[in-house]
């Protein structure tokens, strides 16, 4: 039996950085996802675990004999109890890891390699499979491919497991239930936690669950949107060190506290108002007009808020000026310092005018998508059904 797991991104739609100093943030998933398919082999055939990265052409296996060796707790799975990596098991799967010869230049690969390891034998022990990946979300542009990683790894190995009772004859995409999304979620945690170290859980909760979440201090909310959505996202293509715009952000706090305060505030209230919005339905297309031209001001506000914050980048301000000259609204995603810059595309824009502005934001170098925002979360399906 071959089962699929697919998880969509994510995107935060008002309130980064602002959210660790206590405002409210808005994040929501996004139609691109990565999927997962996990087809168990005969142990008689060839005792490996096979994992095969389709999109970057890299396939790595691994004796089932000598995962034992370095894993000897792996002959004993806990799929209904998310456990953290210990610290010895993570240098014992570096070593495994290692020992594949990952180029140089794709050395960050490592730590979802290592994620996918712990959560393989966790929750199905030493079996031999083969786990093919394949995405359309660029990797490290702040659209939570990781966590889309890690929820469709974990769905598709609980799916395949005792810990989730599921209908298997049942035909196309279907969702799990509100108990089995909770188990997938902290599994998709723990698998973050090796890539990240300390991640909020805001991109595995909104890739799980999907829709849109409302984040803060700590605390989440499930929302659902009440009009439709749809965003140009660019991607900038510019890397950027998210820890350094995190400090930087809070050391210009410490230096402004008032000013910083009310930035901060100002973001709470935008943030608030943005989902609120989002919320109500619009009863024709007169209204959904209001509100998308409400929306577009909370957007240009909140990116102007980030500008104070100093997370912008001259390749986000070069997206802006390019969608300003098509009177469209647009703000940075996640950390900044480069990344994905959202950009509102409202329902009766003309597809011509999408069209140009994405032509020449791609002659500018820019790696440009479409996507619809506050969909569903993580599904599942049986023998290719999809």
């Amino acid at each position: 039996m071959e089962v699929t797991a697919r998880a969509p991104g994510k995107i935060i739609l008002s309130g980064e950085h602002a959210v660790v100093h206590g405002s409210t943030a808005v994040a929501a998933s996004i139609n691109l996802y990565t999927q997962v398919s996990l087809r168990f082999s005969n142990e008689s055939n060839d005792g490996l675990l096979k994992f095969h990265l389709k999109n970057m052409g890299f396939e790595f296996s691994w004796p089932i004999e000598r995962i034992k060796e370095v894993l000897p707790e792996s002959g004993s799975p806990r799929s209904s109890t998310p456990r953290s990596c210990p610290p010895e098991s993570i240098i014992a799967i570096t070593n495994l890891v290692e020992e594949q010869n990952i180029p140089e230049a794709k050395i960050g690969l490592a730590a979802g390699i290592t994620a996918f390891i712990w959560l393989y034998t966790s929750i199905h022990g030493c079996k031999p499979a083969t786990v093919v990946v394949t995405s359309t979300l660029p990797l490290g542009s702040g659209l939570g491919s990781s966590a889309s990683f890690c929820v469709s790894m974990s769905a598709s190995l609980l799916a395949s497991s005792d810990a989730v009772n599921l209908d298997l004859g049942h035909q196309g995409w279907f969702s799990f239930g509100e108990s089995e999304l909770e188990l997938v979620n902290k599994w998709a945690f723990e698998g973050e936690k090796i890539i990240h170290g300390k991640p909020s859980g805001i991109d595995n909760t909104v890739s799980t669950f999907g829709n849109i979440i409302l984040f803060k201090s700590g605390k989440l909310t499930l929302m659902k949107s009440s009009m439709p959505l749809k965003m140009l996202i660019t991607n900038t293509k510019v890397g950027r060190n998210t820890k350094a715009l995190v400090a930087g952000v809070s050391e210009r706090a410490l230096r402004h506290p008032d000013a910083m305060a009310h930035v901060f505030t100002a973001v709470d209230s935008i943030s608030k108002e943005f989902s609120s919005i989002i919320q109500s339905p619009a009863s024709d297309d007169l209204s959904l007009v209001e509100k998308e031209g409400k929306l577009e001001e909370l957007i240009e506000m909140n990116q102007g808020l980030l500008q104070c914050m100093g997370v912008s980048h001259a390749s986000i301000e070069s997206v802006l000026r390019t969608t300003l000259k098509y009177r469209l609204a647009s703000k940075l995603t996640g950390a900044g310092g480069g990344g994905c810059v959202l950009t509102l595309l409202p329902a009766l824009l003309a597809k011509t005018v999408v069209d140009k502005v994405i032509a020449e934001l791609e002659s500018s170098g820019f790696q440009c998508l479409i996507a619809e925002i506050g969909g569903k979360g993580v599904e599942i399906c049986f023998d290719g059904s999809s």
